[in-house]
């Protein structure tokens, strides 16, 4: 039953999530964050340097090693190397919250990541997405994006535009290869920083 319901989820938001904008207008006041007060473990050594991702377009996607959408790496690597050098961070964030599909420690996920996938991108420690022990990255993500916009599964997917503000959410139904995603990073690194 819980499968069903899954996919059910994963529909539901594959189509809220192709109307631009409806579940950041039920979000009510939008607050940007604040990219020097998040604090989050690298998968590698020490903190992030997440103060250094201020006035830049920042996608963040929880992630996860086991997941029937995993193959969405390659696709985000690409992203990540096609706008790094714009102005632009892709921010994975491993979470076991889905499916436990993402059993590994620190060390087990980043070669995973490295050696199937040639991960370059930063990627942070494993960590809760969902719930009361949601990382506060990603409470801040539930109050911007509303209720239909909180992580449903692994390879969701947020947009963060360079002066703070949640832009757009998709579903992992919307691959990195898209060209909703492809165009909406771009406007964003076009628009004007914070």
């Amino acid at each position: 039953m819980s499968t069903v319901l899954n996919l059910l989820s994963l529909v539901i938001s594959g189509i809220v999530a192709a109307i631009p904008g409806v579940a950041l207008a039920q979000s009510g006041s939008r607050v940007p964050i604040d990219w020097r007060g998040v604090k989050l473990d690298s998968i590698g050594e020490g903190l992030l340097p997440t103060a250094e991702y201020k006035g830049k377009v920042v996608l963040v996607v929880n992630t996860a090693s086991l997941c029937g959408f995993t193959d969405q790496y390659a696709g985000l690597e690409a992203l990540w190397r096609r706008y790094k050098d714009k102005g632009f961070v892709l921010l994975g964030v491993p979470s076991n919250d889905f499916g436990g599909q993402e059993p590994g420690g620190k060390a087990e996920i980043k070669s995973f990541c490295e050696s199937t996938f040639d991960i370059t991108f930063p990627l942070a420690d494993k960590q809760a997405v969902t719930g009361e022990r949601a990382h506060p990255l990603y409470k801040w993500i539930a109050t911007q994006a509303g209720p239909l916009g909180a992580p449903k599964w692994n390879f969701h997917k947020y947009l963060v535009g360079r002066d703070g503000n949640l832009v757009e959410w998709y579903s992992a139904m919307t691959g990195p290869g898209s060209t909703a995603i492809d165009d909406a990073i771009r406007k964003a690194l076009a628009a004007p920083g914070a």
